[in-house]
């Protein structure tokens, strides 16, 4: 008997899963995300290959080739496949390039943003009732702003550049970190496991960071994925205001910014910036919809 219980035991173990064969099946089952996820990865790869693969310089100006038309109207050319701006720059290729700067965006901001409040939230969640009062106050505080007009006047004040902008989205992101995190921690705290880390002696920074901490991960990830599109779209908004990034560098809202006169009679030099902003912006959404249903456990089906 004994033998045939721990042979279908063995029989169990084997059948469960790895975890990440089973996040891939959770995930793979939202097409919205798997499609998004596939367009975040060609988002990297251009991002990533931008310099090699864009046929001109993006800052290089082709004085005869102003305002020239995508290859497929009228007057069309396969040197500038998708047409130039004003100035007689290659619109692929500053739109290949400005991959570079959105990726460069969301990974700093998200990584900034996320180191920031997840130590803000462990705190406010380990600590006494007053200091946590204190926290979450500061925090109702930033929240209370609209987040684009506080990255505004922060970037007003730091300076228009790219690296101001991305400080202040940062700030402004920063608070739905640490309320994410003192709710995950108060909601693990009165748990077995914490309980019996802290008899065996776990001292309070092991507590935080080894016991608590990566039972948390979950929603912070999905978190990172959508504030990763946000800071995208904030810096392709502060650009377009002239807040962010400045000419000639080739940012999606800067040239959006540049472009805007000439709406009427060049769509592309307008629409082709709002495209890949909007196909990017979409995609990491789906993206982050599908890891929510992966990693959450109330979401999983039986």
């Amino acid at each position: 008997m004994d033998h045939a219980l721990s042979e279908e035991v063995e029989t169990q173990v084997e059948k469960r899963p790895g975890r990440l064969r089973e996040f891939w099946f959770y995930f793979r089952e939202n097409r919205g995300a798997v499609f998004g996820f596939w367009v975040f990865v060609a988002f990297v790869f251009i991002a990533a290959t931008a310099p090699w693969i864009a046929p001109h310089d993006p800052t290089e100006q082709f004085r005869q080739y102003t305002l020239l038309p995508p290859v497929w109207q009228e007057g069309g050319s396969w040197t500038f496949p998708l047409g130039t701006d004003p100035l007689g720059r290659d619109m692929l290729s500053r739109l290949l390039n400005g991959a570079r700067y959105s990726f460069f965006v969301g990974i700093v901001v998200v990584v900034v943003a996320a180191s920031g409040g997840i130590l803000i939230g462990l705190l406010a969640g380990f600590s006494p009732k007053w200091l946590d009062a204190i926290i979450m106050r500061l925090m109702d505080i930033i929240l209370a702003f609209p987040s684009l007009l506080l990255a505004l006047v922060l970037v007003a004040i730091l300076g228009p550049s790219l690296i101001n902008a991305m400080i202040a989205i940062a700030i402004v992101l920063q608070p739905h970190y640490v309320r994410l995190t003192r709710a995950s921690v108060i909601g693990e705290l009165n748990k077995d496991y914490v309980t019996s880390a802290r008899v065996a002696g776990a001292g309070l920074w092991r507590l935080m960071f080894v016991t608590v901490l990566p039972n948390c991960l979950a929603p912070i990830i999905v978190q990172a994925a959508l504030s990763f599109s946000t800071a995208i779209l904030d810096a392709a908004a502060l650009g377009f205001l002239g807040m962010g990034a400045q000419p000639p560098t080739p940012e999606w809202g800067t040239m959006l910014a540049e472009a805007r006169e000439f709406i009427l009679r060049a769509w592309w030099v307008v629409t082709l910036p709002g495209l890949a902003i909007l196909i990017t912006v979409l995609a990491i959404n789906l993206m982050g919809d599908g890891l929510r249903d992966a990693l959450d456990p109330k979401l999983k089906r039986s």
